[in-house]
């Protein structure tokens, strides 16, 4: 749910976008419906109380003496202010002695300090008379709030006679404005949601195809060649989801045309390499009884093709651990290697590894009796003389090989004292057939003893590295599980195709630095 809310999520944008785009409609449209709805109700509420306001100047106002009393003012008010429209009326006017005469409709309610001092000058301002302007006074409004209270103030003079002043609430209108707004204010929110309801909705029919899409090229990723997805409809996601289903197709039948390819070509590499040992069987024979006879004291081989004899021999031997690793290879790449796992005692097993190659002298071992592991004896011995041996070969004596658990790990070191590896071949030790020297095409080694190295600690659960120890030479680990338990146990029999000669196929042949 949390992964669904975040906003880099299209739903979420989508929902967002829609969300603003309506919000911005409906304030927009409200914002207008609310100013014009406002105009309009004070427009006419002002207009209708002027107007009667104005009616009613000159029919009561208009017909008071010159200097009237306050009595009289006092009852043209009243009268003024009996009207439909529902104002307060001031009238103020001067009496025989020239002092201001005040009479109002409400008493005290309605007083000339309620009346703005600007609208009372603009009242009281004589303009001449002209033909465009036939009256020396007008009526003039001013809108405005008292104890929060909004109200309408219109003046107007007759001439030669009183002033009057009107003051209307205007608080009616104001509440009916208020629930316009709160029923605007509804509207939008209603909107609001329903937008936010349609952009789900939207959402859901764009981007379920999406995730469809999403979950298919996963599993395409994961190896699914045969995942498609359904179609149908013609617009634009139908046609991302052909051509997907296009591309997947053509993906799997490529994919089987390189598995078919590669397959051949292992079952080429294993057919070959079953072939050569028939006729490699012969030659080492032959061979060996030629390396009898150069070792023998009787000097049967003639001096001259001694060093061919050597050559043949040395070059047989290397043939043949080359057919060994290659069948040893093809196994790992046909997944037909299994291992045959047993209790071993770490220690012990990497003595019998090093006296069988008489490695004592060149080899120092730093480990504990007693650390155990279950694992195959025999790949394990494949790694440690692939390790060791190259590190004798390519790096110098004396070789350090450390034992040490973490957690439930076996770390094995072996490190030499030689030069160490260049930067550059660091990344391609345990590459099949590299040799960190071109000038050695043609040595000892076949390119695949690391390779074959890696391929077993991969097969227990574990990993090799190589590198360069900070006080020189180099430095290959290996980590294994302490306890390897893959269910291959019962698989033993899988592996009597690799013979009683696989114990040799990369124990003296085919380690590279």
């Amino acid at each position: 749910m949390l992964a669904g809310l975040r906003f880099t999520s299209l739903r979420l944008r989508l929902v967002v976008v829609f969300a603003l785009v309506a919000l911005t409609a409906a304030v927009s449209a409200s914002g207008i419906a609310y100013w014009l709805n406002r105009e309009a109700v004070l427009t006419r509420t002002q207009d209708a109380a002027l107007s009667d306001f104005q009616q009613e100047m000159q029919n009561r106002a208009a017909v008071l003496p010159e200097h009237p009393t306050q009595g009289e003012l006092q009852h043209a008010a009243n009268l003024m202010a009996d009207s439909s429209q529902h104002f307060s009326v001031l009238l103020v006017a001067t009496d025989e002695n020239g002092r201001q005469v005040v009479g109002n409709s409400a008493l005290d309610a309605f007083t000339p300090a309620d009346v703005p001092q600007s609208l009372q000058d603009a009242v009281n301002r004589e303009q001449p008379v002209t033909s465009g302007n036939k009256h020396a006074y007008h009526l003039y409004w001013q809108r405005t709030m008292q104890d929060d209270e909004p109200y309408l103030v219109g003046g107007a003079k007759v001439a030669d006679g009183p002033t009057g002043y009107m003051l209307k609430s205007l608080e009616p209108e104001a509440k009916d404005l208020n629930s316009l707004a709160w029923s605007l204010g509804i509207a939008t929110g209603l909107a609001l949601i329903g937008s936010a309801l349609l952009a789900q909705a939207a959402a859901t029919t764009v981007l379920k195809p999406v995730h469809r899409l999403g979950v298919a090229a996963r599993r395409l990723g994961e190896g699914k060649l045969d995942t498609r997805l359904r179609v149908s409809g013609t617009d634009e996601l139908a046609e991302l989801s052909r051509t997907f289903n296009k591309t997947a197709e053509n993906l799997e039948k490529q994919v089987a045309d390189m598995r078919s390819r590669d397959e051949s070509s292992r079952r080429f590499v294993a057919d070959m390499s079953h072939e050569l040992r028939t006729p490699l069987t012969a030659i080492t024979a032959v061979t060996e009884v030629l390396e009898e006879e150069l070792d023998a004291e009787t000097g049967s081989v003639d001096p001259m093709i001694e060093p061919a004899v050597r050559l043949v021999v040395s070059e047989t031997r290397r043939l043949g651990d080359l057919v060994e690793n290659l069948m040893e290879v093809t196994r790992f790449d046909a997944g037909t290697a299994r291992l045959v796992l047993d209790d071993v005692d770490i220690a012990d097993q990497i003595t019998a590894c090093i006296d069988a190659r008489a490695w004592l002298d060149a080899v120092e071992l730093d480990a504990e009796r007693g650390i155990m592991a279950r694992l195959d004896p025999r790949r394990l011995d494949v790694i440690l003389a692939n390790l060791i041996g190259n590190a004798l070969k390519h790096g110098g004596s004396p070789v350090r090989v450390s034992v040490r658990t973490e957690d439930s790990d076996l770390v094995i070191d072996v490190r030499d004292h030689g030069p160490g590896i260049p930067e550059d071949v660091l990344p391609h030790v345990f590459d099949r057939f590299y040799k960190a020297s071109a000038s050695r095409p043609r040595s000892e080694g076949s390119g695949l003893g690391l390779s074959i190295a890696m391929e077993n600690a991969h097969i227990h659960g574990g990993e090799i590295t190589a590198a360069n120890s900070p006080d020189g030479g180099a430095v290959f680990t290996l980590r294994l599980p302490r306890d390897t338990r893959d269910g291959e146990d019962d698989a033993d029999d899988a592996d009597d195709t690799d013979g009683p000669d696989d114990t040799k196929d990369s124990q003296e042949g085919g380690v590279v630095t």
